[in-house]
């Protein structure tokens, strides 16, 4: 009975993990953007659609592996990302914190109608992965597997990114001090639209892991909107590493209550979670009080 009751413990670990790697991969461009900006981006989880909806286009029309569309998806959203926060958001940087939530509102609007227009109410899939592996009593899907292990590689990827690079300590000093770092000779306004185009380029990606794991349509994305606000919360606001964090305890917390409980409770998890960790540590698991 021990026995059985670790397998289940270890199972329902093993799936919360990779579920939470997927969250933390969206929440962390986020986090990202908001630490350097101070700008809240709504239109966020609609930008994880446009991959999601862009894989399911190339898989069904030139029949390209989602995993191979990557290497397209993610350039592509980075331009767009870049340029969109020249044209856009650059204009709400530094303004007070509403401008920059009805303008990103007000994209996100946009392109779910655009969504609607072009592909209908009708949920999606790109079901090219089945089945599960098996290691011992333990059972992983594989779907749920490649997407958790790419959206971890490609988390740790932008995180190293960020640490050992020259541009990405340059990201670094604008997110601690924009007007300091503009002293010492850094193009803070580059230094934005590339920490846009790559938190938007994340976002891609973690939709193309969404496309293979999950049914999708054009309005999905206000679920996966509200978690990343809890984990980014949960984490620390601002904090790469604590919306990474915050993923990973989101992913594992909603598979025990799923399991255990409901799927209903799972669902409200995030938030009760949210309550918990600002009643213990109102900054979050990560976060710095500013003065």
């Amino acid at each position: 009975m021990e026995l059985l009751e670790a397998d289940i413990l270890l199972q329902l670990l093993v799936g919360g993990l990779l579920a939470g790697a997927l969250y933390a991969l969206l929440a962390c461009g986020l986090n990202l953007i908001f630490g350097v900006m101070r700008v809240i981006n709504l239109a966020h989880a609609e930008l994880m659609l446009v991959g999601a909806f862009s894989a399911y286009v190339l898989f069904n029309i030139f029949g390209l592996h989602p995993l191979l569309s990557l290497l397209i998806i993610v350039p592509a959203i980075f331009v767009v990302g870049y340029y969109f926060q020249r044209v856009l958001i650059e204009r709400v940087v530094e303004r007070p914190m509403l401008t920059s939530l009805l303008a990103t509102y007000a994209v996100s609007i946009i392109l779910i109608n655009i969504g609607l227009l072009i592909f209908s109410a009708d949920f999606k899939s790109v079901p090219v992965l089945q089945g599960s592996f098996l290691v011992g009593d333990l059972v992983v899907s594989k779907p749920r597997f490649t997407a958790g292990l790419i959206s971890l590689v490609l988390t740790v990827a932008v995180y190293q990114f960020l640490e050992r690079t020259r541009l990405g300590k340059a990201v670094r000093a604008v997110s601690e001090h924009a007007q300091v770092a503009q002293i010492c000779g850094i193009d803070v306004r580059k230094i934005r639209m590339l920490t846009f185009g790559m938190a938007a380029a994340m976002a891609g990606a973690a939709g193309v892991m969404l496309s293979i794991i999950y049914s999708f349509w054009p309005g999905s994305g206000i679920d996966f909107i509200q978690k990343c606000f809890a984990i980014i919360i949960i984490g620390g606001m601002g904090n790469f590493v604590g919306a990474f964090y915050g993923g990973l305890l989101l992913g594992v917390v909603e598979a025990f209550v799923g399991g255990f409980f409901s799927t209903q409770w799972a669902e409200a998890v995030a938030y009760l979670l949210l309550v918990t960790v600002l009643l213990i540590r109102p900054t979050g698991l990560k976060g710095v009080a500013r003065a």
